[in-house]
């Protein structure tokens, strides 16, 4: 069986990369890709099901916090009742997104932030270096550069310092983690196209 799975894992993989240099493996490979959403999809759905799972026996159990665990189910059904009945564009859907799922990303994401800068603090508390030194003051930098003031930019930090940080600096370490990261995919690729890992059937 595993001879099999290795098989089928490395002839779909070299068939799909050989739909990127020839015309004649085109066709497939759009169907193999399609075939690979559609089970993404059902692996999403999965998830869904077994999501819901986990939290009814929380709240079947009474366990702490099923109090969330029940919000959680009743937002995730009736999304999805409001989603199926109506379309993405009905303005009872937007108006859902732009009142309630855009700001709890923001607020979640706002605390990330204040958590990030909490974290750094404590890390310097615990052990002083250049490197956490250097974290907390962009930190500090970005925080300041980023808030609303009622006159406008904060000046100095919002002008000139700010755009610096995050067009150059950031920008920069965000491209060198994408070239890692498809560095690493490239290698887990070509390990699975090899058959030297083995995710499906074991090794």
């Amino acid at each position: 069986m595993r001879i099999i799975t290795a098989v089928i894992a490395i002839a779909t993989g070299t068939l799909i990369l050989l739909g990127y240099f020839f015309e004649a493996f085109t066709d497939i490979q759009t169907l193999l890709l399609n075939w690979a959403v559609i089970l993404a999809g059902v692996a999403a759905i999965v998830g869904i099901f077994n999501l819901i799972a986990v939290h009814a026996d929380k709240i079947r159990r009474a366990e702490k916090g099923s109090v969330y665990s029940a919000l959680l189910l009743i937002g995730l059904v009736g999304t999805l009742l409001v989603g199926m009945l109506l379309t993405p564009r009905h303005p009872v859907m937007q108006l859902l997104l732009n009142g309630i799922i855009l700001p709890v990303e923001a607020a979640l994401m706002a605390l990330l932030a204040v958590s990030l800068l909490y974290a750094a603090i404590r890390l310097l508390r615990r052990r002083t270096d250049v490197m956490g030194i250097v974290f907390l003051l962009t930190a500090i930098i970005l925080f300041l550069g980023s808030a609303t003031l009622p006159f406008g930019d904060m000046p100095l930090f919002g002008t000139l310092i700010h755009p610096w940080v995050t067009q150059i600096w950031a920008l920069g370490g965000a491209r060198g983690i994408l070239i890692g990261v498809a560095l690493g995919t490239l290698t887990t690729g070509l390990r699975v196209l090899f058959g030297v890992d083995r995710p499906y059937g074991g090794n």
